[in-house]
């Protein structure tokens, strides 16, 4: 393996390598399997993570179980679940969208990805599981897994900088991404702070632009002011945009994404999972205007992950779920408690809707009442980059950037478009991470 020096935080007095075998843009799940899988294959690694300590890993700080295929029961999951259980469960996701290549690679590669996982250094959930015949779940959750897979980074010799944002990815000669699609350079990734590094090979892993305010108000206009992003702050594009500017092919579609219902009193970025809201059965769903969002005698959807987008297409992008105190005990435990109103008029002052309209809707319900301000919470975006199998960045004029692949949540809506299943964000970020790490560093070698 190539000589690389001991992981450190990127500071002032730590300069940047001139050149890498294997560039990682990116910290979470993606890009800690692509780091961890091609320095495995003997690649000289760096890896560039935008947040400091406290923040690196993205989403998968927030996450706690992966989707994977097993043909029997085991310590980690009851039952079987198959690989074409689970191309059947991505493709009905994904609405038909999806990539059936990119399928078949998650439902196969998904078989060994708790064992590597484990020589990586995560632990599994193995005792008192919630029961879930198709996923897995990490002990100590995503953040546990995250300082694991650091920890062993380290051990490895990757070359891991904190507080290293990248602004883009270049070719360095003028015949790189030309239609032969040959290269007579290596790849240049620019920096924030305006150094550059050369790199054989890059990984881009480096989600979406979930938190991103001007790029979601250019797609998702007015609604962008309520919206909540659950995961990282550092989830601002740029790399994506770069390269979709550059001539990359897109994958999904502009103001599109991954929506569920977040308590309105959440922060507007990194809240995670503990911010949902749940128990929509119990009461009735009212927008900004009064209306409804579920006639009385039907309960809607029962799971928070539907209701994101109801409470997005009412009006003002925003709703309160209303319920009559004496079923204060079949709301589910929260974060934030559930604000107590004695009249009609009170839920309507507190909720700033119209109280005629307050009191139409809350009609035949005994007060007093518990409000819970609900907000859209987005996941993930749905606009993203196209791969190949090989996870090889593509060009919308049908070649590709020899030596440029991408892995993880940016490359999320070719496989899932704006849809989603319990587990799958962990499982396309590990098997295409790792996917991408080894071709990456084949790449090199080659």
């Amino acid at each position: 393996m190539s000589a690389v020096p001991p992981s450190s935080p990127l500071s002032p007095s730590v300069r940047l390598p001139d050149r890498a075998d294997v560039v990682v843009v990116g910290g979470g799940l993606a890009a800690l399997c692509a780091a961890l899988a091609a320095r495995q294959a003997g690649a000289g690694v760096l890896l560039l993570e935008q947040a400091g300590p406290a923040l690196r890993g993205g989403n998968t700080r927030h996450s706690r179980n992966l989707r994977l295929t097993h043909d029997a029961p085991g310590p980690l999951m009851p039952g079987s679940y198959r690989a074409e259980e689970f191309i059947a469960d991505l493709r009905r996701a994904s609405k038909g969208d999806g990539d059936p290549a990119l399928h078949a690679l998650l439902a196969t590669e998904s078989v060994r990805l708790a064992d590597w996982l484990a020589r990586c250094g995560v632990h599994f959930q193995t005792e008192h599981l919630p029961y879930s015949r198709k996923t897995a779940f990490f002990l100590g959750g995503g953040k546990a897994a995250v300082n694991s897979l650091y920890a062993t980074a380290a051990r490895s010799g990757i070359d891991v900088r904190l507080h290293a944002g990248v602004a883009a990815v270049d070719p360095l000669s003028s015949s790189y991404g030309s239609s032969s699609g040959l290269s007579s350079g290596p790849l240049r990734v620019v920096l924030d702070s305006g150094a550059a590094v050369q790199a054989g090979a890059v990984v881009v892993a480096c989600g979406g632009y979930q938190a991103n305010p001007d790029w979601l108000a250019a797609e998702w206009g007015p609604l962008a002011a309520t919206l909540h992003n659950r995961g990282t702050p550092h989830a601002d594009g740029q790399v994506l945009r770069h390269l979709l500017q550059a001539g990359a092919q897109p994958s999904g579609a502009p103001g599109r994404g991954h929506l569920v219902a977040v308590d309105g009193r959440s922060p507007r970025h990194d809240g995670g999972i503990v911010t949902r809201v749940d128990g929509f059965g119990c009461g009735r769903v009212i927008d900004a205007a009064g209306t409804l969002l579920t006639p009385p005698g039907e309960t809607g959807p029962p799971r928070y992950s539907a209701w994101g987008r109801r409470v997005a297409a009412g009006a003002g992008g925003r709703a309160v779920l209303v319920v009559e105190a004496r079923r204060a005990a079949e709301l589910p435990m929260r974060v934030y408690p559930p604000l107590p109103c004695a009249t009609a008029a009170e839920a309507a002052a507190l909720a700033a809707i119209p109280p005629q309209a307050m009191e139409a809707a809350l009609s035949g319900l005994e007060p007093p009442f518990l409000l819970v301000p609900v907000h859209p919470g987005l996941t993930f975006t749905g606009l993203g980059l196209t791969v190949d199998p090989a996870l090889r960045v593509q060009r919308a004029d049908g070649g590709h950037w020899p030596g440029l692949y991408a892995a993880g949540m940016i490359i999320a809506p070719q496989i899932l478009g704006s849809g989603y299943i319990a587990g799958a964000a962990l499982t396309v970020s590990a098997v295409t991470g790792r996917r991408a790490g080894e071709e990456a560093a084949r790449y090199v070698r080659s």
